[in-house]
């Protein structure tokens, strides 16, 4: 009999952690396990890769990004549904009240972080037992099979740094007291999770992001990318538009990097709740032909393979798969000095990490474009570094057979 395995994540949309279990899903054994997917939302447009060898367990599904209109009205229709199910509105009203209120006092209302465990209290339950359950992402996935999921052991992944996320003991009600384990993608992913949750250490790993670097390398070289035939210096930066990418800050080091050298285009791959506010302020600065939104694409290897520099300035970070995606086809990196850029990038000899400000920012990529030689120096330790952690699997496999 194989040993079967759930795994729960948020939603299937193009982002680094779906990316990163899709790639999870690939490598594990099949002879040995039964793999089952749930997809908490219901909906993401990934949903084509995922392995026909994985048992998707949704009844409803639809294939619909969440930062398409079409995608907010169904996860919308998704939420209040879960707020009226099994008496979910009035069973945490004293949960909603109190988390807002610490919200208001700190000055950050996240309703998505709220509405967590509404969804997570409304989604669909199986009487199933699994040997395993995986817990893909904080928030939804982790509330969901802490509580609803039948399991003899569970597993939580933590991707983000996880105070400046918004996560907080309040919101999650203990449920990681129900995990045998809990995963975390980066050193300092590690330390920011066990600053709120210090009693967790003994069961607190690091697990790597799976990267198919063949994969990666192949799809690079097929047709696609850059088609203005632009000659001059392209930057290229991959990701979500959304306030912890901090685009603006992108947009008005764009501005100062112009007036000191004129032949550069910067392009964004990438789609999310904050286009309206980018558009605006690239055509309030006149960068309309400079600061390209190119929104989401199939295959953004090709891209990345095509340009001459990439630029990854974030706020924070968990472990960026976009780095390591530049880093896998040999790009030249400028990243800002946050959490998770600097645990991927050796400052000086595979890329340029600093200071979070358009000043700065600027002077790191206009250091690169004028130095040929280095853009390829850091490329090729770029390529060299060590992507590949395909041992990590053995403590999902310990876990399971233990």
């Amino acid at each position: 009999m194989k040993k079967k395995i759930l795994f729960v994540i948020n939603t299937l949309g193009h982002a680094g952690a779906e990316v990163a279990l899709l790639e999870l899903l690939k490598a594990l054994d099949k002879t040995k396990y039964e793999i089952s997917l749930f997809v908490l939302l219901g909906q993401g447009e990934l949903i084509s890769r995922v392995p026909d060898d994985v048992k998707l367990l949704n009844n409803r599904y639809k294939e619909l990004s969440v930062l398409s209109g079409e995608g907010k009205r169904n996860m919308m229709k998704t939420v209040i549904k879960s707020l009226f199910h099994r008496g979910t509105i009035i069973s945490r009203l004293p949960y909603l009240i109190k988390n807002i209120i610490v919200m208001i006092k700190k000055k950050e209302i996240l309703i998505e972080k709220l509405l967590w465990r509404v969804i997570a209290d409304g989604a669909d339950r199986f009487e199933q037992e699994y040997d395993l359950a995986v817990a893909y992402l904080e928030g939804g996935s982790a509330y969901y099979t802490a509580e609803y999921v039948k399991a003899d052991r569970k597993a939580a992944f933590i991707h983000v740094d996880y105070t400046k996320a918004g996560y907080s003991r309040e919101l999650d009600l203990n449920s990681y007291m129900f995990f045998d384990r809990l995963f975390v993608v980066s050193n300092e992913v590690k330390e920011s999770f066990l600053k709120v949750y210090p009693e967790y250490l003994a069961k607190t790993f690091i697990f790597h992001n799976l990267l198919d670097l063949e994969e990666i390398r192949r799809m690079s070289k097929k047709d696609g990318g850059f088609s203005d035939n632009y000659e001059g210096i392209r930057l290229l930066t991959v990701g979500r538009l959304t306030w912890q990418k901090a685009y603006e800050v992108a947009i008005d080091t764009m501005e100062l990097l112009k007036k000191e050298y004129s032949d550069v285009r910067w392009y964004v791959l990438g789609e999310g709740s904050q286009r309206e506010f980018l558009v605006k302020r690239i055509a309030k600065l006149k960068l309309e032909k400079d600061f390209i939104l190119m929104g989401a694409v199939e295959n953004p290897y090709p891209f990345y393979a095509q340009t001459d520099i990439y630029v990854h300035a974030t706020r924070f970070e968990g472990k960026s798969i976009a780095i390591q995606e530049a880093q896998a086809l040999g790009c030249a990196i400028v990243a800002s000095d946050c959490s998770g850029n600097r645990e991927q990038i050796t400052n000086g000899e595979d890329g340029i990490l600093c200071q979070f400000d358009a000043v700065s920012i600027k002077n790191a990529i206009l250091q690169l474009i004028k130095d040929n030689e280095k853009r390829r120096q850091f490329g090729e330790a770029a390529a060299n570094r060590k992507l590949i952690y395909e041992e990590d699997l053995g403590m999902l496999y310990e876990l399971i057979e233990r």
